[in-house]
């Protein structure tokens, strides 16, 4: 099997827990908090784990939240290679108001990276050999330069490696700019890359094929909520809609949709199987709670529906 290596300039500490009701200026009784390791690249490391993969999560972490969070990695057997910043990693939280059945999302800022400390992620990323996968997902923290990603492309270059990204705003533009093999856009994120406020979803296909006709970028899978995803390549089209499950949670979905993704194309599998392998994932941890990722029985049930 071929090997992945993922990156995660921000990664976190996700905590999740449930209250009957949300009012203001009480005390509010929770649930036991959960804790999982997060942040796109990690997610997508731990995802692949779960679909019995291996990934080698590279990502930079500090303070006492940066060793709870390799704890947690080592708990889940996720090999990684942790490069040390002097800022402490962030922790998120999620909270489930189970009156309302309503999820509300608290994404807290990451530190600060210093120059030296994003330089030495590429030089340990630049080291790696044998490597056919590199996946980037999530954002750049302040420090970081905009165009990281697009350095990651070039080494990924180098190595003859393929390049997936998953993230937004400039970084994804630049990365796109040095070219990449697939990108996961959503469609906000597919809108700001055609330059405009919102798409309509005929204007899917077009869009995406316009972006790949520049030559950057190979392969396009847009996620589109619960209708499922696009792939878009230079001369197909596949819509690949998702069976329809009780959703209790959208956090982690893009991230093991990805890893579906990346899994199955290191095993080999025609892009299109790959693809619908990876909605399942996305789906499939749509229907567990907090922050929990996919469930491979729930993978492979859901696969095999879609594939019929």
């Amino acid at each position: 099997m071929s090997s992945i290596i993922t990156i995660t300039l921000n990664p976190a500490i996700d905590k999740s827990t449930t209250v009957t009701e949300l009012v203001p200026d009480k005390k509010l009784r929770c649930s036991p908090p959960i804790f999982e390791p997060g942040g796109g690249g990690v997610n997508v490391a731990r995802a692949i784990k779960k679909l019995n993969g291996n990934a080698l999560a590279v990502y930079l972490a500090g303070g006492y939240t940066g060793k709870f969070l390799k704890e947690l990695l080592d708990k889940e057997t996720v090999k990684s290679s942790v490069i040390e910043i002097a800022g402490r990693t962030r922790e998120n939280l999620v909270v489930q108001e189970k009156s309302k059945n309503l999820q509300y999302r608290f994404g807290m800022p990451g530190p600060e990276i210093k120059e030296n400390e994003w330089k030495q992620l590429l030089a340990v990323l630049d080291q790696v050999n044998d490597v056919s996968f590199i996946v980037a997902s999530g954002g750049v923290p302040i420090g970081a330069l905009d165009d990281i990603f697009a350095s990651i492309s070039s080494i990924a270059k180098k190595k003859n490696a393929k390049f997936i990204v998953d993230t937004s705003g400039d970084a994804l533009k630049l990365a796109l700019k040095e070219g990449v093999y697939l990108l996961k856009p959503n469609l906000g994120e597919l809108s700001t890359l055609a330059g405009k406020e919102w798409i309509e979803p005929n204007e899917i296909e077009i869009v995406a094929r316009q972006i790949i006709n520049t030559g950057k970028c190979e392969v396009m899978v847009v996620s589109m909520g619960e209708a499922g995803a696009m792939l878009v390549t230079t001369n197909e089209t596949f819509r690949i809609t998702p069976p329809e499950v009780e959703r209790k949670s959208t956090v982690g979905a893009g991230d093991s949709m990805v890893a579906g993704i990346v899994l199955s194309l290191s095993k080999g599998w025609p892009l299109l199987r790959a693809v619908q392998y990876g909605v399942a994932c996305g789906t499939a941890a749509t229907m567990n709670p907090g922050t929990e990722l996919c469930r491979l029985n729930d993978v492979e049930r859901l696969f095999s529906s879609i594939i019929k």
